[in-house]
């Protein structure tokens, strides 16, 4: 299925996209798609107003829904999965009050689940709600959130246009955009993201927008670009820590680990999730430093999230990698992926299976993750390393020659390897 965006004039001037067929097909970090996001202190009211309504009228259902979606960003903006109970508490005592036709708790339930990584519970919940509320804009977020990290690309790409006829804006663009961008469209997904852009008014939704520009240009290789992007990104709001991670990639391409573990620094104390704290640990040891902290609060931080309803054993096969032991990593990814058929998972699979000494069975997955034509350095890299080990060297080539060729300094640790070893493969 080809892209098919479709243009219309708004305000004489101002192109709106729909996507149309979209594409036929994948976050990340491996991402859910959050919708928009919240400053700390407006979340803190609207809990604080739902909490009051509610202790006057213990029966308002949309109420409780309210307040377990509050919770639910809370959740995300902290990156405390404490919050996961609360949520769940009230959105079920929501369908308790009203059990029928109640879309919103449904809905609510389904954000959760993605949150959880249960994302077929999510798409199971989400269809619930459209069920009840066939025009509702948000169960199809939730469901185009599943479907994605499912790995059924064209259930989700009907989903995110679905989402973007009933309301185009803010949500259903950032959407869109990511649908786009796993298909390898960067140029239409950098237009859909500055619709997106020109829709956000809160400083947290302008700093979101920004950040996912940035990331665009990084994966390219446009690095003043993305430098321009996470600079004004962090200048509408400084505590953004997606923009943080940028910043420390962008300076550790120009060869300032110092900066860089700075900058991961102001990551993991705002929000201590295992990928950041994976991050830190990987420039540290980049850095020729202990990353042995970083990894004791990675695993703190994946059984929190698991002690919480949370089941990762993507999370929990990167801490094995990172600490060697590359069988049980394998063993891990091979059970993520049993759950969930995503690109992401896919290269997770391959990059651990060739870690455990097995490249032959580590190519397909290789070659699903690519499959989608994602531009990405770093999964071009994976690809060219585990063909190269499996005794491809035409793939390996390839591989290696685009991954340097969209980012040449994508890592500071694995670049310098993709050098040497496609130097090798010419020889």
């Amino acid at each position: 299925m080809r892209v098919r965006m479709v243009l219309g004039v708004v305000l004489a001037a101002t192109l709106l996209l729909g996507l149309g067929a979209l594409i036929g097909r994948r976050p990340s970090p491996a991402f859910v798609e959050p919708d928009r996001p919240q400053s700390t202190g407006r979340l803190a009211a609207a809990i604080a107003a739902h909490q009051e309504r509610l202790r006057e009228v213990p029966g308002d259902w949309t109420a409780w829904a309210a307040l377990g979606e509050a919770y639910l960003e809370q959740a995300r903006v902290s990156a405390d999965p404490a919050y996961y109970p609360k949520a769940e508490g009230a959105l079920r005592r929501s369908l308790e009050v009203r059990p029928d036709g109640n879309a919103d708790a449904l809905t609510g339930l389904g954000a959760l689940a993605n949150a959880r990584h249960d994302f077929a519970g999510a798409r199971e919940l989400a269809n619930r709600a459209l069920a009840v509320n066939a025009w509702s804009d948000t169960a199809y977020g939730v469901l185009a959130d599943a479907e994605t990290q499912l790995g059924h690309p064209d259930a989700a790409t009907a989903a995110v246009q679905r989402m973007l006829d009933l309301r185009p804006g803010l949500g259903s663009y950032t959407r869109g955009s990511y649908d786009l961008e796993q298909h390898g469209k960067r140029t239409e997904a950098v237009a859909l993201m500055r619709l997106a852009l020109a829709a956000a008014t809160e400083p947290a939704d302008v700093a979101f927008c920004h950040q996912h520009l940035a990331g665009l240009a990084w994966a390219a290789g446009d690095l003043a670009t993305a430098a321009r992007h996470v600079s004004l990104g962090l200048a509408a709001d400084a505590g953004a820590v997606g923009l943080w991670q940028l910043k420390a990639k962008l300076d550790a391409a120009a060869g300032d680990l110092t900066a860089a573990l700075d900058d991961l620094a102001k990551v993991v104390a705002r929000t201590p999730t295992v990928d950041a704290l994976l991050d830190q640990a990987r420039m540290l040891r980049a850095a020729g430093r202990d990353p042995g902290p970083s990894l004791a609060l990675a695993r703190a931080a994946h059984s929190l999230f698991t002690a919480n309803g949370g089941t990762d054993d993507l999370g929990a096969a990167s801490l094995a990698l990172a600490t060697g032991d590359a069988v049980t990593a394998a063993r891990l990814a091979v059970a993520e992926w049993d759950r969930r058929q995503f690109g992401e998972v896919a290269d997770m699979v391959a990059w651990t299976l060739m870690a455990a000494g097995d490249p032959a069975a580590a190519l397909p997955f290789a070659r699903r993750a690519n499959a989608l034509g994602q531009v990405d350095a770093t999964l071009a890299y994976h690809y060219g390393m585990v063909a190269s080990a499996a005794g491809d060297r035409e793939t390996a080539r390839v591989q290696l020659r685009l991954a340097l060729a969209l980012n040449p300094h994508f890592s500071p640790v694995d670049a310098p390897i993709a050098v040497r070893t496609l130097a090798t493969l010419e020889s």
